[in-house]
């Protein structure tokens, strides 16, 4: 999750609005809180754990990097939030009676574990909830590096042994794997209607990676880079945004 390293601001003024798309029903998923404990691992800039709080959940959020921490504790200062991620989260056994892990488990280095991680800090019965993407828009970014006659890596892929099968099944299997109980897995897909400015405030604060990739190049190579960005904007965009497709596999399991 290096390439996630100081993104924070960058990542709160565009994919931020795009991944809050899942916590309607993530929330769902989880049922009633009862003022229940609940962790929400990989919490980012905390738009999820508010929106658990204000479902009635006493919130905890983990996150490994400093400035989504940062942007955290300023947006949602009544909120809780700690320091730490996978592989070894770091509170006791049974600590939380539900789990949630939006987008987080599709970038870790080894994903069962990571499951494994969650059902060991999970109470007796909670419930557990999890997203992970199985269609994004890579297309524009692909189409603005063929524009730019640049090449990204083709790396990032996990090993064969780590890996699993980006698809709803493959989610499903992953996490069974990992010991979840009594997995459960629906999609939802939704447009993000993406201004351009979010998506350049994404690709220059280095988010994703795109803002990886971008990071990398110099002088001339940005240059051309940002001339496709703009000559691309201008081909998609609509009522000042770019429509943008996704889909998103989301998790429902049990601890035992």
């Amino acid at each position: 999750m290096t390439r996630w390293a100081g993104v924070g601001h960058a990542y709160a003024a565009s994919y931020a609005s795009l991944c809050a798309g899942t916590n309607d029903a993530l929330i769902r998923m989880l049922g009633p809180s009862h003022a229940r404990q609940a962790l929400d691992v990989g919490s980012g800039t905390g738009t999820l754990a508010s929106r658990l709080a204000a479902a009635g959940w006493v919130v905890t959020g983990c996150e490994p990097e400093l400035t989504m921490r940062a942007v955290a504790s300023r947006q949602h200062p009544e909120l809780h939030f700690v320091t730490g991620g996978f592989p070894a989260l770091p509170f006791p056994d049974a600590s939380f009676e539900a789990i949630t892990a939006n987008f987080v488990l599709n970038h870790v280095d080894d994903p069962r574990r990571s499951a494994r991680e969650i059902v060991r800090v999970a109470a007796a019965g909670a419930p557990l909830a999890a997203t992970i993407w199985t269609v994004s828009p890579s297309w524009f970014w692909t189409a603005v590096c063929e524009a730019a006659e640049l090449a990204p890596s083709s790396g990032g892929r996990l090993p064969e042994d780590k890996d699993f099968e980006r698809t709803a099944d493959g989610f499903a299997r992953m996490l069974a794997d990992g010991g979840w109980d009594d997995v459960r897995v629906e999609e939802s897909t939704w447009t993000w209607h993406a201004t351009p400015q979010q998506l350049w405030a994404s690709v220059e604060g280095g988010v994703a990676s795109a803002g990886a990739f971008y990071r990398s190049l110099e002088g001339a190579d940005k240059q051309r880079f940002r001339s496709a960005f703009d000559e691309l904007i201008a081909e998609h965009l609509t009522s000042g945004a770019v429509a943008l497709e996704h889909t998103a596999a989301l998790a429902f399991g049990m601890t035992a």
